[in-house]
């Protein structure tokens, strides 16, 4: 799909403004303080709320839509009214602070009599704001015109007055409808598209847990004899198996721990550290890795990394697990993660596998620590219990799991692509409609 499938306006005239180029005859270039009053939000309130009304801030704004995720509130007793009024349904909120300066989102009817926090709130004055709402999200204003405003200073942002001066095309308030009324509807297919394949890619996810947590607690041989391993989140394991903890697994001199409590700020020529966040192929890299002092790091000695350890997120997104590659010798890790050896008994790639499965995070996750940031307490990770076959079972599972999770995640890429393509034609739909690029008047009555 692409946008070349509609007409193009046959009519031009030069819009005045240099990037814009030519623009449909009948339309106007007026700057948006010339159609709409733009206020400030309340800023922080004296108290955020479990309930009261609602107060919209940057994170509950994303691509034209409200999100109640993370939605909190204030008392309207603490409300200055006279220069904070309440949000009406068709107001327009503006991000102008951080990543998502510039992204902008219609106030829809539950929202009416909300509070905007610290964000810009556009009113139309001619009833136009279906249509302003969608030029506000088009490429050609957030990539262009916001960005050259907010991009003059260290961190992205956007005043009223910047904001005032975006030009905005206007067509008559008949196309206006008509655009508007196309986009919403060929945005919700693209989006319910998008919906579609990442249902998809959630099921593909599910089946490749299910398939590693089947194959490190029962094996590949379905006919071998089982027994009860004793641990209710391993079930019924292969008879020759045997159930250790997993600091069992680990050399004595080498026990499971985290790192450093305090690195400091990141430095150029110091020593790697791996956070939590880190916990993945793509970001254990050398020149991925924040670096700490010399003298910082001489603290820890006993949790540097060796190439071929593996390193697990016990902190914010935890249960992720990763083998130190050998550039890496020498780094070390911060408090969000455990380095986890392994002795000569044990397979390394079968228990980078193990420690994905559903049957070892249920234990970890059932003893999760904290409400904003979760954690793993250390001493439950060493008293996980594992199912353990002999080294060169663990090798053949291993073997097995590296080429099916490989197929499976070939399949998520793909269909990642897929959701960045309609991304992409979503945003170029909206960017062509709104700038008179695509003539969609007949598009709009199909």
């Amino acid at each position: 799909m692409t946008t070349r499938r509609y007409k193009p306006y046959l009519a031009h005239k030069d819009s005045g403004v240099e990037w814009l180029g030519e623009i449909p005859a009948h339309w106007e270039t007026v700057s948006l303080k010339r159609v709409a009053s733009i206020r400030y939000g309340l800023g922080e309130p004296p108290k955020l709320l479990a309930e009261g009304l609602p107060f919209i801030r940057a994170t509950n704004v994303t691509k034209g839509r409200i999100i109640d995720r993370d939605m909190q509130y204030v008392d309207p007793a603490d409300v200055p009214w006279n220069r904070n009024p309440a949000l009406r349904t068709g107001d327009i909120i503006v991000v102008r602070s951080g990543a998502y300066t510039g992204d902008s989102a219609i106030i829809p009817e539950p929202y009416d009599g909300a509070i905007a926090g610290y964000d810009m709130v556009v009113r139309v004055w001619r009833g136009r704001s279906k249509f302003l709402a969608w030029a506000l999200l088009s490429r050609y204003v957030l990539n262009v015109q916001v960005e050259l405003a907010s991009l003059r200073a260290a961190q992205p942002h956007l005043n009223a007055e910047e904001l005032g001066t975006v030009a905005i095309l206007f067509p008559p308030d008949s196309e206006q409808r008509a655009i508007a009324a196309f986009l919403d509807r060929e945005t919700a297919r693209i989006d319910a598209l998008v919906a579609k394949k990442e249902r998809l890619i959630a099921l593909l996810q599910e089946q490749r847990t299910s398939l590693i947590t089947r194959a490190v607690t029962r094996g590949l041989d379905r006919t071998v004899p089982t027994k009860d391993s004793g641990v209710e989140w391993l079930g019924e394991i292969p008879a020759h198996w045997e159930v250790k903890r997993l600091w069992h697994l680990t050399p004595s001199d080498r026990r499971i721990m985290y790192g450093i409590v305090l690195p400091g700020p990141n430095v150029d020529d110091g020593i790697p550290i791996v956070k939590g966040g880190d916990v993945s192929l793509e970001r254990l890299r050398l020149d991925s890795l924040n670096r700490t002092t010399r003298e910082i790091e001489s603290g820890y000695v006993r949790s540097r990394l060796r190439g071929g350890d593996l390193v697990y997120a016990i902190r914010g997104s935890i249960g992720e697990v990763a083998m130190v590659p050998a550039e890496l010798e020498g780094a070390n890790l911060t408090q969000d993660a455990a380095r986890i050896a392994y002795a000569s008994a044990t397979h390394g790639p079968w228990l980078v596998h193990a420690l994905k499965s559903s049957a070892v995070f249920a234990q970890l996750e059932a003893g999760a620590l904290g409400a904003t940031i979760r954690g793993i307490n250390i001493r439950d990770l060493k008293r996980a219990s594992m199912a353990v076959p002999p080294r060169s079972e663990q090798r053949a599972i291993a073997a097995f799991l590296d080429r099916e999770t490989a197929r499976i995640d070939a399949l998520v890429a793909k269909v990642r692509e897929a959701i960045e393509r309609l991304k992409e034609l979503r945003t170029a739909l909206i960017s062509a409609a709104v700038t008179g690029t695509i003539d969609v008047r007949e598009e709009a009555r199909a």
